[in-house]
């Protein structure tokens, strides 16, 4: 009886932990920057239908008009930041991972982004002096994290590593850090933060930054894109995605929708080939 009673508690709690355990197959990717990446075009039709319910977003704010609470995954419709945002790489990005990897194999990912923000925003120990020099507006959006994006943006990925990897960051930000000689330092500062808050490791944690609106596109930030191009010399699997080609908005700033769906797409494609190494 003795022994019975032994194999049935083992029984037991290999079962409670397979209920409460990982999927490998569940593939998490944290994304955060300004408003390239918080999504600045409006999505179109094409951009809300046919979503494969594989392709996850943990919403990172509460948002009654998407029938979506803060720490809960719906399928991947955008938008993909906060309640009212628009198109983002993100959106892309997914697509396209799902479309070259095995059936079994899901994509989730959070968003977390404050357009017209600095890098400093993401810097957990000096990001409460930089708000306090921002313009109400900036301070409104922070606010929506309840004043700590970083914070927001940790506390929802410890949520998702219950549920499923963490494989990769992305970040698209630098044009309100245009010709910052100091900014891929400052990039290391949250990239090493996240690594340390999630118990990540470099090697199996690739960054990969985008390009702000490219010359070819007229971006007037276009400078930025040479600081940008020297991240893998600060952060060894740091990996950096070309704008080149990539339509922009008449502000010259912005990217348009379909040129978040190219740079969407060629984040993943660059994912793809860091994990294939």
């Amino acid at each position: 009886m003795k022994k019975l009673y032994f194999l049935l508690i083992i029984n037991l709690l290999a079962t409670s932990f397979k209920s409460f355990s990982q999927d490998k197959n569940f593939y998490i990717f944290l994304s955060f920057g300004q408003s390239n990446m918080e999504g600045n075009a409006k999505f179109e039709p094409q951009d809300t239908v046919n979503v494969d319910s594989r392709f996850q977003v943990l919403e990172a704010v509460d948002c009654p008009n998407l029938g979506r609470k803060k720490g809960n995954w719906y399928t991947a419709i955008p938008p993909l930041c906060r309640c009212r945002t628009g198109l983002t790489p993100v959106d892309y990005f997914g697509r396209a991972m799902l479309a070259n990897l095995p059936a079994n194999v899901r994509i989730g990912v959070i968003n977390v982004a404050v357009g017209g923000c600095k890098i400093e925003l993401f810097d957990k120990d000096n990001y409460e002096s930089y708000v306090a020099t921002t313009p109400n507006w900036l301070k409104n959006m922070v606010k929506e994290y309840d004043g700590n994006p970083y914070g927001r943006l940790v506390e929802m990925a410890k949520l998702a590593q219950k549920d499923g990897v963490i494989k990769g960051i992305l970040l698209h930000q630098g044009e309100s850090n245009t010709n910052d000689t100091l900014w891929t330092k400052k990039v290391k500062v949250v990239y090493d933060n996240l690594l340390k808050d999630l118990h990540l490791k470099a090697k199996k944690v690739p960054l990969i930054a985008g390009e702000t609106v490219n010359a070819d596109q007229g971006g007037i930030c276009a400078s930025m894109n040479k600081i940008i191009a020297t991240l893998p010399q600060t952060i060894k699997n740091a990996h950096v995605v070309s704008s080149s080609g990539c339509t922009d908005a008449a502000d010259n700033l912005h990217f348009d929708a379909a040129g978040y769906r190219e740079l969407g797409k060629r984040y993943a494609d660059k994912m793809l080939s860091v994990m294939n190494k």
